[in-house]
């Protein structure tokens, strides 16, 4: 039998830069990075409430506690200002102690210009401090969204009837 002159080595060199050139597309989209300011209302107990609790834990502590919400976000720190979207929570309060939260919250946007887009966010939560949690996902605009979160407390009032405010810096790199 005779040998052919043609390798198929010959044609690797071809493959691969056709491969490269096809993965560096100038078609492909760029990263983006969005900047969001909000505001985040937490209602606790009363006909308004936002966040229930749905698991005490037996006892007088408060390890273990489940909660769910459905919070309200808006432009301003005034309850009286726009309505953009909804925060919907799980938090378990997971600290021995101190009263840290193992919190998992979807941001959906209803209004404005990321009306029908969210971003979801895990991490811990102490209302005492500043809280950077992690954006693990996003819809819409923010569709294959990371980055942060920065939040603190800038109101609380009542004490039967709850009221939490929170202000939001977002960071979310996104397609």
């Amino acid at each position: 039998m005779a040998s052919s002159p043609f390798s198929p080595l010959l044609l690797l060199p071809l493959v691969i830069l056709a491969t490269v050139a096809i993965g560096s597309s100038s078609d492909e989209p760029k990263e983006k990075m969005t900047h969001l300011h909000f505001y985040f209302y937490d209602y606790y107990g009363g006909p308004n409430a936002t966040t229930i609790t749905v698991v005490s834990p037996p006892g007088n502590s408060s390890f273990g506690s489940i909660a769910v919400g459905d919070n309200i976000l808006r432009e301003g720190p005034e309850s009286s200002s726009k309505l953009i979207g909804r925060a919907q929570e799980l938090a378990v309060q997971a600290g021995q102690e101190s009263t840290a939260y193992l919190s998992a919250l979807n941001f959906v946007f209803t209004a404005g210009e990321y009306n029908g887009s969210g971003f979801s966010i895990l991490g811990r939560a102490v209302l005492t401090e500043t809280m950077e949690r992690g954006i693990v996902g996003g819809t819409g605009m923010f569709r294959m969204g990371r980055g942060y979160t920065l939040s603190k407390l800038i109101r609380s009032t009542g004490t039967t009837e709850l009221e939490l405010v929170m202000e939001y810096d977002a960071y979310i790199y996104h397609y």
